[in-house]
């Protein structure tokens, strides 16, 4: 067994590729391992701005035997009527190299058909490395890819080397015109050099010494801790941020930090300012006192030691003033002007082509987050849905903004806060956005969860209205998103109301006269999210589906019907259960006859008596127990129809000869489905 390396050094990878693109590459040679029948044990991937790399283990010297099985014409048409082999049979034997007696019959579906088998030569595991390698490397797949040089070859960034190891063995291929070596280049500024490398199990270790951490974890924790060391000298905490810490883990090879600081008259604007100007232009890390406020210095990360780190500090700084300079100059110009003047200049930013402008828009979030605030009797809280509805987009023609289009909403909610708007109006503003990524943090405050819905559900309904319908990968205006993000916080914030009614409210804002088929489909899309995200949380996609059907479409009632017959399907019998509630489904679904009032004295047979008295008594419990949302107490309340539903099928004809008996039976049936398809149609 043998470890293999393969390392492709180049310029300076953008910290965005690289996970990407690891994760990718190393796929690739396990999918071209496994094809061509080469076992290894497990494989590690390592990457720096300017190196991706693959250590696999325990791989075999050579493939696993292949034996390839080909198929051939018809017996009937490989053999004449006395038992000759045909011009058919001789030429596929001669095609696989084998004489007609190594020629076998089978017999398949389709009849017996002519097969051969033939046992190939295993080839050694180098030989075949060789030939995949090249291909591997260039399916890589970037964001953009660049070619350079006289070379044909296109990748991420120009390639300067290709190390392949199998033991000591270098693997020799040409990557376009670069042939592959032993060799890799350490950090550029403080090992700038070729180091020979004669082992996969010393590539780590050699790289280390030449100050280059392949490890991507193993970095990160390195970065990690360099911040904090400088935190503690001035008896700050590191501002967590997750996302910026893994870009900057991908800009440096060796990490080195170096704590800076600015002026104090810059922490007169909000903190997230300059946390954003230091977060986004600069990948400075922020930080933070004891009670969570912003303090006046930062954590830059360098990819190497200077002779003199006390001028590269004064470097950082002095480029950092200059941008916290511009943006407290558009902070202060913004505070010249009222939320009104920036809400009249929203009149001219267009939402979108056919949806009107950003100031429509806040005209019907206004209206929509109004008529979700009273179904969830908020009245008292009406006047400030509406304030913070009307200024919720107004950031959006700020300086502030323009220069840091991440910050709408932070600074929205920050503007309001300085013209003196209640706590509950600027907190809902600031959180409108939320959330604003795939597992983002939700709103916090209940009307920052109600703006936020009336906002998503806007955007879909209008995208929707006009036949932007997510296809694919394609989502623009994120909308899949958006209804995640909804279902999310109505979870979060137990908010009740019928998200169909919200639906066809937002549309009818749109002036959309003839809705319903849009309204469908909109609550279709939504419908998939629900599923999605409730078998995400570990319910049974059947039960899900089962319940969703129903057309429940208040989602904390459908959770809780949901969660009622998870729990009642942990019970003896329950498939059982299902299958005498299925069969009653199975006997009405096709009757046009309605459930509604049943005729007792049509009842002719003590087993149907006996059902309708039963189906009464628990009908009425159930219901009880349903308009309290006690689903569970109501679905047991119904199956304990299951024995008198069995008897009844046992001993009444449902279809009889006399028709009104024939119907008196089939609504007394549809009447009980009608009862249990409250919680799930299957």
């Amino acid at each position: 067994m043998k470890q293999f390396l393969l390392e492709i050094g180049c310029e300076e990878i953008p910290a965005g590729y690289i996970e990407n693109s690891l994760t990718a590459l190393k796929n690739n040679l396990i999918d071209e391992l496994n094809k061509n029948k080469i076992s290894f044990s497990s494989i590690n991937s390592y990457a720096t701005p300017r190196r991706l790399a693959l250590i696999a283990y325990e791989m075999a010297e050579s493939q696993e035997a292949i034996e390839e099985e080909f198929s051939g014409p018809p017996k009937k048409i490989a053999f004449d009527k006395d038992g000759n082999p045909t011009i058919a049979a001789k030429k596929f034997a001669e095609k696989i190299g084998l004489s007609l007696k190594e020629i076998k019959i089978k017999k398949t579906e389709k009849g017996d058909y002519l097969f051969a088998s033939i046992k190939k030569k295993p080839l050694k595991t180098e030989a075949i490395l060789t030939q995949i390698l090249p291909q591997i490397i260039l399916k890589t797949p970037f964001p953009k890819s660049m070619r350079w040089g006289k070379d044909t070859i296109s990748f991420a960034r120009p390639i300067q080397t290709v190390t392949s190891l199998l033991d000591k063995k270098v693997l020799k291929f040409k990557v376009g015109l670069l042939e592959s070596s032993n060799f890799v280049l350490g950090h550029r500024f403080m090992a700038n050099k070729k180091i020979v490398i004669t082992s996969p199990k010393e590539y780590i270790s050699k790289l280390k010494k030449a100050f280059v951490i392949a490890d991507i974890q193993e970095r990160k924790a390195l970065v990690k801790k360099e911040i904090l060391n400088c935190t503690k000298k001035i008896d700050g905490n590191l501002l967590e941020d997750e996302s910026l810490l893994d870009i900057v883990t991908n800009l440096v090879e060796y990490p080195f930090a170096i704590l800076g600081n600015f002026e104090k008259k810059f922490l007169s604007v909000p903190s997230e300012i300059p946390i954003t100007a230091m977060r986004e232009h600069q990948k400075y890390f922020s930080i933070v006192n004891k009670q969570n406020k912003l303090m006046p210095y930062f954590v830059a990360i360098n990819n190497s030691k200077a002779k003199d780190m006390d001028l590269v500090k004064k470097g950082h700084e002095r480029v950092l003033r200059a941008r916290l300079s511009d943006v407290k100059f558009f902070y202060e110009t913004d505070k010249k002007s009222s939320l009104n003047t920036f809400r009249n200049k929203l009149k001219k930013v267009l939402f979108q082509a056919q949806l009107g402008t950003v100031y429509d828009k806040s005209l019907r979030i206004e209206k929509l987050a109004s008529f979700i605030l009273l179904k969830n009797n908020l009245k008292k809280y009406e006047k400030d849905i509406q304030r913070a509805a009307k200024f919720c987009k107004c950031d959006l023609v700020s300086q502030v903004v323009i220069e840091f289009p991440k910050l709408q909403g932070v600074i929205g909610g920050a503007y309001a806060n300085l013209a003196k708007e209640k706590r509950n109006v600027y907190e809902a503003i600031k959180e409108h956005y939320l959330p604003i990524h795939s597992g983002g943090a939700l709103p916090e405050t209940k009307l920052g969860a109600i703006l936020s819905i009336a906002d998503k559900i806007d955007t879909i309904c209008g995208c929707f209205s006009i036949n932007l319908i997510p296809t694919g990968n394609e989502d623009p205006y994120a909308l899949r998103r958006n209804g995640i993000g909804i279902i999310q916080i109505i979870e979060k914030h137990k908010l009740n109301f019928s998200i169909q009614d919200a639906i066809k409210k937002s549309l009818s804002l749109y002036s959309k006269k003839d809705f319903n088929e849009i309204a469908d489909k909109v609550y279709d899309f939504l419908k998939k999210r629900m599923l999605n995200l409730f078998v995400e949380a570990g319910f049974e996609k059947d039960i899900v589906s089962s319940a969703i059907k129903t057309n429940d479409d208040n989602i904390l009632s459908l959770k809780r019907k949901i969660e009622a017959f998870t729990s009642l399907k942990k019970l003896k019998g329950f498939d059982e259960l299902l299958s005498t509630f299925k069969r009653v489904s199975n006997v009405v679904k096709n009757q046009k006859i309605k459930a509604g009032k049943i005729n007792e004295k049509l009842f002719n047979q003590n087993e149907e008596k006996q059902l309708f008295k039963e189906f009464k008594k628990i009908e009425k419990e159930a219901l009880k127990y349903t308009k309290k949302q006690d689903y569970e107490k109501a679905l047991r309340e119904i199956a304990k129809l299951k024995p008198f539903v069995d008897i009844f099928f046992d001993n009444v004809m449902v279809m009889a000869e006399d028709e009104k008996i024939k119907t008196n039976r089939i609504t007394l049936l549809k009447n009980i489905i009608e009862l249990f398809e409250t919680f799930a149609k299957w």
